[in-house]
């Protein structure tokens, strides 16, 4: 059986871009990088508003349960007997690292509750407790993420942001806990949250809609972005697509 070395390797032909050639896949993959940097940016700034708009509304407001805000639906154990085809199963690495090479996939049929769809809030309730707005394909949710969905008259928004305001709390909470990963258990969804007056949230709907909707139509548009970075870069760089017709591509998108 032939072994593969350095030998071997150094035999095999490679092409390489000239330079100029080279300059101009840089320039055209930059273009796309460029954009998703930009939309990265839009999606901080929009949050961040978001958020400090969240804040002054607390003027008027009550003390309500986090619970009756929303349904908080925890995922289960979808790994198991996982296909390798179909959905992502969503779990707390995706969230914190995105789809990878470790991401599980089945094509299980689940209930409506235990799917993430764009816009969706999901919670991971164990370990590094994080918030999230489901911004991928339509996925699974595995266990120790709640699925938020708000009560009624109760825009995402206003929830995320409500969860948002325990999350320290919820962390704390965690860390206390004596077990190897940190948790929150349901009892403390039932805790106080400053909610503010029904009249204030509908007065800052459209406002905080519109934020909270463009920052989840950057996030879409940065998974196209990425995804057309990186089918254009071996295209190039192999000879198999030229530069003006990558350049096409792009503006397509970017």
């Amino acid at each position: 059986m032939a072994s593969l070395n350095q030998g071997t390797l150094e035999r095999v032909p490679l092409r390489v871009p000239g330079v100029h050639e080279q300059w101009a896949i840089a320039e055209v993959l930059g273009a796309l990088d460029d954009k998703i940097a930009a939309n990265a940016e839009l999606i901080r700034i929009a949050d961040e508003l978001g958020s400090a708009t969240f804040r002054s509304m607390l003027s008027e407001s009550e003390s309500l349960p986090l619970s009756a805000a929303a349904r908080f639906i925890n995922g289960k154990a979808f790994t198991k007997g996982a296909s390798r085809t179909g959905r992502v199963v969503v779990r707390i690495a995706e969230l914190n690292s995105g789809i990878g090479g470790s991401t599980v996939y089945s094509d299980i049929e689940v209930a409506d509750d235990y799917l993430a769809r764009p816009g969706d809030i999901l919670f991971a309730w164990s370990g590094s407790l994080t918030l999230h707005r489901w911004f991928r394909s339509e996925a699974i949710i595995n266990q120790h993420i709640f699925k938020v969905v708000p009560a009624a008259r109760r825009p995402a928004w206003l929830v995320w942001n409500l969860i948002a305001s325990k999350l320290d709390d919820f962390k704390a909470t965690a860390a206390d806990k004596a077990t190897t990963m940190g948790h929150i258990q349901r009892h403390h969804l039932d805790e106080l949250v400053e909610v503010p007056a029904r009249e204030v949230v509908e007065r800052h709907d459209a406002q905080m809609t519109a934020l909270w909707s463009r920052a989840l139509a950057a996030e879409q548009e940065n998974l196209t972005l990425a995804a057309t970075r990186d089918t254009l870069l071996p295209a190039l760089m192999s000879g198999r697509l030229r530069v003006r017709d990558a350049e096409r591509v792009v503006e397509g998108v970017a």
